[in-house]
């Protein structure tokens, strides 16, 4: 397992897509700093900051665009390369494999995702404990993407581009405007968890998120779901 983990990891960190998600993860310090750059003013951790930085930039874009890039990518440079079939006659147990290739994923994603809103964070003086339930919930939300990406990229070599339809208007469009959807979508658990944790730093979720339980069953299932699936569609297919 250990081989295959190091091996997924030198895979995922190629040149180009390292440097595509370090600049999608240096956005939103960049636009705090660009701010004060302008003269527009200090932006605290409230509604503002809230809202535009850590909603619609981090957990609408940057956590899934990043965790997607990565995860889809797993399975999907193996499949390109034609190599998965060398790599499922090792003695290693299916599980290992999809667990090893979730791993890498996740030790890539996960600091990126956390540094990118936790630096932002700290440049807006949020407070230690905004921070902590912030990167709590970001690592939720990135293993929960992970899961579901790391599946789709061992069901179709077009994953890339369904991810991010799936993206910009399930996670995106439709989970702003149509209710219910949050009980279907890891933006909405993110938010929940966000929120049900702190409900008066991030207030401005209140009235648009789910229960924080349900939030917190939702995001465990997703994981646990996808993981299984993976697993399932890896034992089942036709290795080319």
């Amino acid at each position: 397992m250990a081989e295959i983990f190091l091996l997924s990891l030198r895979q995922l960190l190629g040149r180009w897509r390292l440097i595509v998600i370090l600049l999608l993860a240096a956005l939103p310090s960049l636009l705090v700093l660009l701010i004060r750059a302008i003269g527009e003013g200090e932006m605290a951790f409230h509604g503002e900051f809230v809202g535009v930085v850590i909603d619609a930039m981090i957990t609408g874009g940057i956590m899934p665009i990043v965790t997607m890039t990565l995860a889809t990518a797993a399975f999907g440079n193996e499949l390109e390369d034609k190599t998965l079939y060398f790599l499922v006659l090792k003695p290693v147990s299916r599980v290992s494999i999809v667990l090893a290739k979730l791993l890498a994923v996740l030790v890539v994603a996960l600091p990126l995702v956390i540094a990118s809103g936790v630096v932002a964070s700290a440049l807006v003086n949020a407070e230690a404990q905004q921070m902590g339930i912030l990167a709590i919930a970001l690592a939720a939300g990135v293993t929960a993407y992970a899961s579901v990406f790391t599946l789709a990229g061992l069901l179709t070599p077009r994953a890339l581009a369904y991810g991010l339809v799936y993206v910009l208007v399930w996670e995106g469009l439709l989970s702003t405007i149509v209710s219910g959807i949050g009980y279907l979508s890891v933006r909405g658990y993110t938010l929940a968890l966000l929120h049900g944790m702190d409900e008066s730093s991030f207030a401005v979720f209140e009235g648009r998120v789910i229960e924080f339980p349900a939030a917190i069953v939702g995001t465990v299932v997703v994981i646990a779901a996808f993981f299984l699936l993976a697993l399932y569609r890896l034992r089942t297919m036709d290795v080319p």
